[in-house]
């Protein structure tokens, strides 16, 4: 598999991008100091959390957008005793795509590998 120069990541690897690896390539890419990297990249996702605390969404234009959705009571059933339980009231965040990402994704599906 061919490596990414900029990135170090193998182009086609499975795989989770961390926070630290995010940290990286701020710093091989934009050339701020690796704490300056870190910086960054922790304030953002402290905005991005705070923002989601509120119960606000959240649009990255190009990417997509962060909702926060409520979830009603339910039934639910324990799948290893089959016993009945109420599941509580919720908040859950969902993520979706906008048009540009999801064409460059199925795009890159596209292509051989």
């Amino acid at each position: 598999m061919a490596t990414n120069r900029e990135s170090g990541i193998e182009e086609g690897a499975v795989m989770a991008l961390t926070k630290e690896k995010i940290i990286d390539s701020v710093y091989n890419q934009v050339g701020l100091s690796k704490n300056q990297s870190r910086r960054v990249i922790e304030t953002l996702l402290e905005i991005i959390k705070q923002t989601l605390e509120k119960g606000d969404s959240l649009l990255v234009s190009g990417f997509g957008k962060f909702v926060v959705k409520r979830k009603a009571a339910r039934r639910g059933r324990n799948p290893q005793t089959k016993k009945d339980l109420k599941l509580r009231a919720r908040k859950v965040v969902v993520f979706r795509t906008s048009g540009v990402l999801r064409k460059k994704i199925n795009q890159k599906a596209k292509e051989p590998r």
